[in-house]
């Protein structure tokens, strides 16, 4: 069977209107918008309001990525939507998509990567549409971490915000994705996470009081494992490609953090051009980081036909993600 190139055909985002500033947070926790800044490059984030779920951010993201793609929903044969904070354990947040977009004949399931999980969805994506199984697949990073974020842990809450990012994959006469390069490790699972609400602690007033279903996070050991795993992930998938980190156009990192970004650009010797960074007005939103630069960054004009993309994650898991995608809108 002949191979079947993918690429993105359309992008959306959404994100809530409601935004909380530094400034905001120091009324609410000991710290400063100077510290936060200084050792994030974080400014503000958006909050979901309560009329808001991560389905109300996928659904709005995945039409507008729809519209630009040209593709209807009658004509999706696979929604992925890639995050942490689905509306509930089950059903997945995708199959309430499903419904709600009236696409009929799409499958639909949620992935869970953490951070990295829009450059896991994206990989499947393709290889869905690389082997004729499936012709149009949304793909989307979705999250509502305000839900999940301890406001009373001045460590943690600075960090994360909300909003969604849309992709639609389907196959391209060239160009596309042209490789990608996925990992993990395990054993780093303790450092980013959220204890209780699965099987092995479930919820009862114990947990709530002991404030065990927020995220809890070894900073030092996420940041050190992330500087080391984009910068290794870049160079391996660059390689997969047949390409060289010289031939990369656009460098669009997961937003976790500016040092970590910069101290990333640095090892893979790319220069302060080509890496685009939106961190400072949306936070970390884990799985919807990407989408969005990925989006803004096509919407500022900084994505053209043939350039080559270079996206990277990292996230809880631990886990972390690469694929290089070359322009064909």
């Amino acid at each position: 069977m002949e191979k079947v190139q993918a690429g993105i055909l359309g992008l959306g985002a959404s994100l809530p209107e409601t935004i909380l500033t530094n400034k905001d947070l120091e009324k609410k926790v000991d710290t400063t918008d100077e510290w936060i800044r200084s050792r994030t490059g974080i400014k503000e984030r958006r909050i979901a309001s309560p009329e808001e779920t991560n389905l109300s951010l996928a659904e709005k993201a995945g039409r507008e990525a729809l519209d630009n793609a040209g593709v209807s929903a009658e004509e999706l044969d696979l929604i992925i939507i890639a995050t942490v904070t689905p509306d509930m354990v089950f059903p997945a947040t995708a199959c309430l998509l499903q419904d709600a977009l009236n696409a009929p004949t799409a499958a639909a399931f949620d992935l869970e990567a953490g951070c990295s999980g829009f450059v896991y969805g994206l990989t499947l994506a393709a290889q869905f549409i690389n082997n004729g199984s499936y012709k149009n697949i949304l793909v989307i990073g979705a999250e509502v971490l305000s839900r999940i974020t301890d406001w009373k842990d001045r460590n943690t809450c600075v960090l994360f915000g909300d909003g969604a990012g849309a992709a639609v994959m389907g196959p391209v006469d060239q160009g596309g994705f042209l490789g990608f390069e996925m990992g993990s490790d395990g054993g780093g699972g303790e450092f980013l996470k959220m204890p209780a609400g699965g099987g092995a602690i479930p919820a009862s007033r114990e947990s709530v009081d002991n404030r065990l279903h927020y995220i809890k996070m070894d900073g030092n050991q996420v940041f050190k494992f992330a500087v080391k795993a984009m910068a290794r992930s870049a160079k391996k998938v660059a390689k997969n490609a047949n390409l060289a980190i010289e031939d990369i156009d656009l460098f669009i990192p997961h937003q976790a953090n500016i040092r970590i970004i910069e101290s990333s650009a640095k090892r893979l010797k790319i220069p302060d051009k080509k890496v685009f960074m939106n961190l400072e007005n949306y936070g970390n939103t884990s799985a919807a980081s990407i989408p969005i630069a990925l989006y803004e960054a096509w919407k500022e004009g900084k994505i053209g036909p043939g350039d080559k993309i270079l996206l990277v994650g990292f996230g809880a898991g631990l886990t972390w993600g690469s694929c290089i995608v070359e322009w064909t809108g």
